[in-house]
């Protein structure tokens, strides 16, 4: 085990720790450690807190000249906004942890007729605080290959939340949701999600996956547009989109950012509205699973 991988684990024993010492000081009626015993792992915690985002961002951080960008399919089609681009910065989220160096996200935003609201429902300060997922239209689009590539985990098992769009949710979503994802681990944060080894020391993460959607499992191999599984809303999220990034690793822990571009799109800035036009192969897809769930309802 890496030390990169083991101060983040005895951080979080450390936090267990001192949970315990809190309730047998605060809430129990056994003797307490006293606050000079508390104190101490509670000194013990800060400290691995800061050592684990120092370690994990200075080992995350690219080494040497950036590579190329690698040139891979885009994983969704239809018309779609591009948020926290690496064409705008890098640390595209701010950090290099988890591979996320030039990450991209992307939420569908298809046209309107005139005189129509916006599909994709705004932010808003107060009211309403949570939206269902099925009034973004992000959710539940496909997902596709962005080359001819092995998978090399697949987990779609986690929940799909409620949106995060309004003031008070996202309060909730930084300072404690968010806290809480980041002390269980990285599959909290980047929820259900599917990683393919595109050769080459390249690979692929799709994060916040709907759940039950995967189409794939590990060790599947897959052509360049097919379908992998949906659009969801589970992990750290504020409402349905797609995570995607390229990394030299499978292991999110461990992994550094590569750069990618996208065939026909480039990498979209920040606000940026691009389209993807929809393929072949995809188009006959659907209207496979159209017909199966037409024949499932008469039956």
């Amino acid at each position: 085990m890496s030390v990169r991988t083991a101060v983040p684990i005895a951080m979080r024993l450390s936090w267990l720790v001192l949970f315990a010492l809190m309730v047998g000081e605060f809430v129990t009626d056994l003797p307490g450690p006293g606050w000079a015993t508390t104190f101490l792992p509670a000194v013990v915690v800060l400290a691995l807190m800061v050592a684990t985002t120092v370690l994990q961002a200075g080992a995350a951080a690219p080494q040497g000249e950036p590579r190329p960008p690698v040139e891979v399919d885009p994983p969704v089609t239809g018309r779609w906004t591009a948020l926290n681009s690496p064409a705008d910065k890098t640390p595209s989220h701010g950090t290099h942890v988890y591979g996320q160096t030039y990450a991209i996200d992307i939420v569908a935003d298809p046209e309107t007729g005139e005189g129509e609201s916006s599909a994709r429902p705004a932010f808003r300060w107060l009211w309403p605080f949570f939206r269902r997922n099925r009034a973004f239209p992000a959710f539940g689009a496909p997902l596709l290959a962005v080359a001819d590539a092995t998978v090399v985990r697949a987990s779609d098992g986690q929940r799909d939340h409620l949106s995060r769009n309004s003031l008070p949710a996202l309060a909730y979503l930084m300072l404690i949701e968010g806290n809480v994802r980041s002390f269980v681990g990285v599959r909290r944060i980047v929820g259900n999600h599917v990683i393919l080894d595109l050769g080459g020391g390249t690979y692929a993460a799709y994060a916040h996956v709907q759940r039950g959607s995967l189409q794939v499992k590990a060790g599947d191999t897959v052509r360049a547009g097919q379908r992998l599984g949906r659009v969801g809303n589970s992990g750290n999220t504020t409402e349905p989109h797609l995570h995607f990034q390229l990394m030299d690793g499978p292991d999110l822990d461990n992994a550094r950012g590569v750069p990618f571009t996208w065939r026909g799109v480039g990498v979209p800035a920040n606000g940026e509205t691009f389209t993807v036009e929809e393929r072949a192969e995809e188009r006959a897809e659907e209207r496979v699973e159209e017909r199966v769930e037409e024949q499932a309802a008469d039956a």
